[in-house]
């Protein structure tokens, strides 16, 4: 398939309108070739997600986060900012970023969050639609929320609030949605699920009374990578696709 097809495709799933204003999104490192054969899927452009897609034969790496937030003045295979880029470019590997607009997007991050933990009635969380609110199969005390949480996403995650408080209707934001515990809680959830939050965001949640559920950046954002595969299988099925072995969570518990 052609890069430009490839790209237009990717864009469909993940329009780049839904991208927020500091994001970085498209293709961010061009391939050297125009056809498009074999892909590899990650989160993260990094060094080792790279050589992975430099063993694999792969024609273009696909992230959720991009590699690049602010410009650079130089490229480097030493420097930890740049030497991906340096990898793929040295390959002939192009990288493309879908990040805030695959949050947003129909069957997206968020959307597959929340059918990942059987919500209904989801509808997106204003006002930037990025995150999910929906409802339980039943009510669950906070405590067991948690566990069902961390067995899904195979995670260690932690909570704020009062174990035994029952929980329904669930907000969820892959990543680090610390920030927008206002809008969870304006959008009716009793309990809201993310990725991190800082420490300040942490307190707000017990001053808002609004139970916090955090489960990790990469655990809550990773559930995205087998649903876009799929839908580039069905969009896209002249190419082969990989999703990265080598990649794992980057935060370790003992």
């Amino acid at each position: 398939m052609e890069l430009r097809e490839f790209c237009r495709i990717m864009e469909e799933i993940a329009p780049r309108d839904l991208a927020l204003e500091f994001d970085n999104v498209g293709l961010l490192v061009e391939p050297d070739h125009s056809e498009i054969k074999k892909v590899l899927l990650a989160l993260d452009c990094t060094s080792k997600t790279a050589r992975e897609a430099v063993e694999l034969g792969a024609d273009l790496l696909i992230t959720h986060h991009p590699q690049f937030f602010h410009g650079v003045k130089s490229i480097g295979f030493s420097s930890p900012v740049t030497g991906a880029a340096a990898i793929l470019l040295r390959h002939g590997i192009g990288h493309f970023a879908a990040h805030t607009n695959l949050d947003a997007a129909s069957g997206g991050v968020n959307d597959t969050l929340a059918a990942l933990l059987g919500l209904t009635d989801v509808s997106p969380i204003p006002p930037e639609n990025i995150g999910r609110v929906g409802t339980l199969p039943a009510p669950m005390k906070l405590s067991a929320l948690l566990a069902r949480c961390n067995q899904l996403l195979d995670s260690h995650g932690g909570y704020t609030g009062d174990p035994d408080r029952l929980i329904l209707r669930l907000a969820v934001l892959g990543g680090a949605g610390g920030g927008d515990l206002g809008y969870a809680q304006a959008a009716g959830a009793d309990a809201y699920l993310t990725g991190e939050a800082k420490h300040h965001e942490i307190l707000e949640s017990y001053e808002r009374d609004l139970p916090l559920i955090l489960c990790g950046h990469y655990e809550t954002e990773r559930v995205v990578l087998k649903s876009l595969r799929n839908r580039l299988q069905i969009l896209a099925p002249d190419v082969q696709y990989s999703i990265t072995l080598r990649e794992k969570a980057p935060l370790l518990f003992s």
